[in-house]
């Protein structure tokens, strides 16, 4: 099996753990969305699709497991270490890219390292994207506006 494979099951189990299946279903739809946006990004920006799905598929996972948003990125860079260390699935350096863009993604204001930027902006299409009724949040809307000029949308 995959890397990714073995991470989404693994993601899959601790989703399934969620009592309310409305919950459950958001995050399983936003983990997902945004992975298959940071594989997109990505590969357009020659960045590792694969790294960027898996930091994606992480990088709510303390909010979803804890039921708080408080604090959750760098809650999540922990648990995303954490997790990456018992399935053996990444270097030290994939983990440390990994573990840096999950840090990082909530800082949407802010210009972080590559990796760092594929997740905070597939985090931004799936929020922006996923419902398109919804007013672009205002700490959003710069990033949205370049990903639209960078996607020629």
């Amino acid at each position: 099996m995959s890397r990714l494979k073995t991470l989404r099951a693994y993601v899959d189990a601790e989703l399934n753990k969620m009592e309310s299946a409305d919950k459950r279903n958001g995050a399983v739809n936003h983990l997902y969305g945004v992975s298959l946006a940071a594989t997109m990004i990505a590969k357009k920006r020659g960045l590792d699709p694969e790294l960027a799905a898996m930091a994606a598929m992480m990088h709510d996972l303390a909010a979803y497991k804890s039921g708080s948003y408080d604090d959750h990125a760098h809650r999540g860079a922990a648990l995303a270490r954490e997790i990456l260390g018992e399935l053996e699935l990444t270097d030290t350096a994939e983990t440390d890219l990994i573990c840096s863009a999950i840090y990082h993604h909530d800082d949407k204001l802010v210009v972080d390292g590559p990796m760092d930027e594929v997740l905070k902006d597939a985090d931004v299409i799936h929020h922006c994207m996923n419902d398109l009724s919804k007013e672009v949040k205002d700490k959003e809307k710069a990033r949205f506006e370049a990903l639209c000029r960078e996607f020629g949308m």
